[in-house]
């Protein structure tokens, strides 16, 4: 068992942690306070090449595995969650069927000017009534002529307003569920595609999330992306793993952005004459933070490495996403205990990594969905 990461791994780690710091760090509490896209630094994140992590070199990627890929985005929200929401869902969920199914033409006006920073992507799963609930899906693509015809409302999209294409889920037949269901490209411009309200949130501010209508959509039959009708589902399993893990990662990067902001005002803040971090109740709690923290990253690398070799990590990426965001929110939660009354000031970082924090509990399932998935395999086994 070997519990190091290569030395390509590493490398790439602290080249991510010094740009994070050097250009995405400063920024945070700008993006915050204003919650606006911030069009400069994605224009200057583009140009390293990140928004093309896990694709080939061919293309213009960096063919980042597994492993690399969750420490990029652990790294990345560490300096802002913000900004890393917008810039994930570019380099993973937005291009991964385009990547898969589209036509070469499809990806010559999609994905490579994604990889570039220079088109925005995202896809859509969440509507009104359903988010973990997929088989309730009501946006419906009906075939019309050469192509197919979309009707419906997708809610909580990243990217959303400002995106230049989209990947839909839709139903093609109701009657059957899960199994009815497929992804569509969608792109900007076409008739009848536009974005409804934008949601203000409480935390993860500066990506905007939205509200995106398709009122009697069509689109040709190659932006069905899929070998087949009905098979929607199953694609979906194919990449879920892969977003619980991202998701502990950037609940990882937020608790580690914490500690260190929990341990360097522990050793400068003075109480009673010495420094808060003398106490032994204090000292507890980065005793306790620490172990949770050490073990959600083990339980992350450890899915990482079995999707990288093709194993079955279901049960491990759900726990590993779960266990993560409860970690988070544990350590997030100390960091305003050790900061006091200082932590509702909102000059200080806590408050941020507190509220920004509370968002990861949704992506990729929510903890109760979790559970009883993870209940449902563990008796399926005995």
């Amino acid at each position: 068992m070997d519990f190091q990461l290569t030395e390509e791994q590493s490398f790439f780690k602290k080249t991510v942690a010094d740009t994070i710091d050097k250009i995405v760090a400063p920024r945070s509490q700008e993006i915050d306070e204003k919650d606006e896209f911030p069009w400069e630094l994605w224009k200057e994140f583009a140009k390293l090449g990140y928004l093309g992590l896990r694709y080939p070199e061919e293309i213009g990627g960096l063919n980042a595995d597994k492993i690399m890929s969750m420490t990029f985005y652990e790294e990345l929200a560490r300096g802002s969650v913000g900004f890393a929401q917008s810039v994930i869902m570019n380099s993973l969920m937005g291009t991964y069927f385009i990547y898969r199914f589209g036509s070469d033409a499809i990806k010559e006006r999609c994905l490579y000017p994604a990889i570039k920073g220079e088109k925005i992507a995202t896809i859509c799963f969440t509507e009104d009534q359903s988010g973990s609930d997929l088989g309730a899906t009501r946006t419906l693509a009906v075939q019309d002529g050469e192509g197919w015809r979309i009707n419906g409302t997708k809610m909580w999209i990243t990217n959303g307003p400002i995106c230049d294409f989209c990947t839909v889920l839709a139903t093609t037949d109701p009657s059957k569920g899960l199994k009815g269901l497929n992804f569509f490209l969608v792109e900007k411009g076409t008739p009848g595609f536009s974005s409804g309200q934008i949601i203000h949130k409480l935390g993860c501010r500066g990506t905007v999330t939205g509200e995106l209508v398709f009122d009697n959509v069509w689109v040709p039959y190659e932006n069905l992306l899929g070998e087949e009708p009905g098979k929607g589902v199953f694609y979906v399993g194919d990449i879920l793993d892969e977003v619980r893990l991202m998701t502990g990662s950037m609940a990882l990067g937020i608790a580690t952005g914490a500690y260190r902001e929990a341990l360097e005002f522990a050793r400068k803040r003075v109480a009673f004459g010495q420094p808060i971090g003398n106490y032994q109740l204090i000292r507890e709690k980065f005793a306790d933070m620490d172990t949770i923290m050490n073990a959600a990253r083990l339980m992350i690398y450890y899915g990482s490495w079995l999707l990288e070799n093709n194993m079955d990590c279901r049960i491990v990426a759900a726990e590993a996403k779960m266990y993560a965001t409860e970690t988070c929110l544990k350590v997030v939660d100390e960091l305003t205990r050790i900061y006091g009354a200082n932590a509702f000031a909102y000059e200080y970082k806590s408050q941020r990594y507190f509220r920004d924090a509370r968002f990861l509990l949704y992506g990729g399932g929510t903890h109760e969905v979790l559970k009883d998935f993870i209940g449902k395999a563990i008796i399926g086994k005995l």
